[in-house]
């Protein structure tokens, strides 16, 4: 489980469970990515929006691209 389990968001949620190391978009996310001097990687999506579940399934919710975006971003959404 990452960051976004106590959102609001149903989008937001549906990524609650995702090996990505996801943050919510706000003041912390970018803090966080000045301290880790990373680039962010940003995901937008909505919780009806079919591409988004195809994305979640295919990139997100697979371990090796988790761990790549893990290890050379901050990611947020």
């Amino acid at each position: 489980m990452n960051r976004l389990a106590n959102e609001q968001s149903p989008y937001l949620l549906q990524h609650a469970d995702n090996p990505v190391d996801w943050y919510p978009w706000g003041k912390e996310a970018f803090k966080k990515a000045r301290e880790l001097d990373r680039p962010i990687f940003l995901s937008i999506g909505y919780s009806t929006c079919h591409w988004c579940h195809v994305m979640e399934h295919e990139s997100f919710e697979d371990d090796s691209v988790a761990k790549l975006l893990n290890e050379v971003s901050f990611r947020s959404k």
